[in-house]
């Protein structure tokens, strides 16, 4: 008998939109008595993810004492809604003991910000959004949903990375088994066009919707020219969680498996099937076999072409590449964060500086600096083109890698970053080698297709002679 399903939107958004999903669930064997859509406010300025789920907890419990949801159950959530419940799970749940909860998928989730954050909290949100809402857009949600925010950041160390120990997490085989599902192509209607990117649904990249994300920290403090590099423990061990990218779904149709796309039924299929695969899963065997399917499925839609897709998908070469984020917090060895830093990709052993040009204009496609902590940043880069045009200008094997320097702005005459002695200092590291695709020197963890990277930095804070003399 399959379990009851809890549904889950995201902002801006009723439960009312989730409608279809439930239909399609209901069509297919699950009990439509036992499938609850949640409803949440998130369009108050108010409201922030952690008050969401606060009420979240109460909710459920009051609906497991009441019967009309059974433990264990199986949630899926769309957009915010995978923030909201990765907070009410870290913070009621934080080992995955007990937890009522036993799959959780994942429809395009923003597990690590959205694009479209920034401009929800501007006066553009502020008209579409918030016209019959007194103009509230939900600004504390969004603070909370903008690239490289705090908030993301301090909740994947609660639940998915552990910075400086061996601690537990609450997803896992034997916990609760996360499934995340995205698709990569953008809006079609005509004012939303304006916001799509390539490598994202109109709404979430697929780097951010991953839930397979990765840490380190890169150490100047100690020495300058050989920073000491520490990779974060994963809290989940060796568990990689089924992560599928679909070629014909954006934002909106995702959570409508029976709606048909422009790629044709055997295409449209696939998200209904993937939905009920993960629901019906029953063990670690089953979850591992669809981890590795779900990779291939990803893959499959890498090496298509958009006109294979259909009419909806943009007439872009690009529009099916891969890529990955890298979330950058810069602080000194005292632990303030700096604001003012620049980073800069190249190649060491080049004598000219068309790589860096080239890296810089087609690989790095987007830097958004958080509005609320500018010492983090969200780098979005080209997987891609970092392999197919990056490298095929560098002229020897031996030379083909990235490497990155970071110069931060001195706080005054008094005072500077790195060297006391020099203005201007800087620290660079090789990150990454065409000759070892899924390797770096900083690890196998690091750099990794459609994936979300945590990465601190520490550079030295040195006063001058005369700020201290015996």
């Amino acid at each position: 008998m399959p379990a009851d399903v809890a549904i889950l939107h995201g902002w801006s958004d009723t439960a009312q939109s989730l409608t279809p999903l439930r239909d399609f669930l209901a069509q297919n064997n699950f009990n439509a008595q036992r499938i609850l859509l949640a409803d949440y406010i998130s369009l108050y300025d108010d409201v922030r993810i952690e008050d969401v789920a606060a009420r979240m907890d109460i909710a459920v419990n009051a609906a497991i004492k009441s019967g009309r949801l059974k433990p264990p159950f199986d949630m899926i959530v769309h957009s915010t809604g995978g923030l909201v419940a990765r907070e009410w799970i870290s913070r009621f749940y934080p080992d995955g003991a007990n937890c009522p909860v036993r799959k959780l998928v994942m429809l395009a989730p923003a597990n690590f910000g959205s694009r479209l954050a920034s401009t929800g909290k501007s006066m553009l949100g502020r008209v579409i959004k918030g016209w019959n809402n007194w103009f509230q857009t939900g600004t504390e949600m969004l603070n909370g949903l903008e690239l490289a925010s705090s908030y993301q950041w301090d909740l994947a160390l609660r639940d998915l990375l552990d910075p400086s120990g061996q601690a537990a997490g609450p997803y896992g085989t034997d916990k609760i088994m996360p499934f995340v599902i995205v698709g990569t192509m953008g809006y079609d209607d005509a004012l939303r066009r304006i916001v799509n990117e390539n490598g994202a649904d109109g709404t979430v990249r697929c780097a951010a919707a991953n839930l397979n994300a990765r840490g380190f920290t890169v150490d100047f403090s100690r020495d300058e020219d050989n920073p000491e590099v520490s990779i974060w423990h994963i809290r989940s061990g060796d568990t990689v969680f089924p992560f599928a990218i679909l070629p014909d779904r954006n934002h909106g149709s995702i959570i409508k498996p029976n709606e048909e796309s422009d790629a044709g039924a055997a295409v449209s299929s696939r998200l209904g099937k993937l939905i009920l695969q993960a629901l019906n899963c029953k063990d670690a065997g089953e979850y591992t076999a669809i981890s590795s399917e779900w990779y291939d499925i990803s893959e499959e839609t890498a090496a298509s072409t958009p006109a294979k897709i259909g009419k909806a998908m943009p007439d872009d070469p690009n529009a099916l590449h891969q890529y990955f984020q890298l979330i950058i917090h810069v602080r000194d060895d005292q632990g303030q964060s700096i604001d003012d830093y620049f980073i800069e990709y190249f190649s060491p052993h080049q004598r000219g500086t068309d790589e860096s040009v080239v890296f810089h204009r087609e690989v790095l496609d987007n830097v958004h600096v958080n509005s609320l902590a500018p010492s983090r940043r969200c780098f979005f880069v080209d997987r891609t083109d970092l392999i197919g045009k990056y490298y095929k200008i560098i002229s020897k094997d031996e030379n083909q890698v990235v490497a990155v320097s970071l110069s931060a702005s001195d706080p005054g005459k008094n005072v500077h970053y790195f060297d006391a002695q020099k203005v201007g200092a800087a620290g660079n590291l090789i990150v990454h080698r065409a000759s070892d695709d899924r390797q770096t020197v900083l690890g196998p963890q690091c750099l990794r297709r459609n994936t979300t990277h945590l990465v601190e930095i520490i550079i030295p804070r040195r006063g001058i002679d005369k700020v201290f003399k015996i």
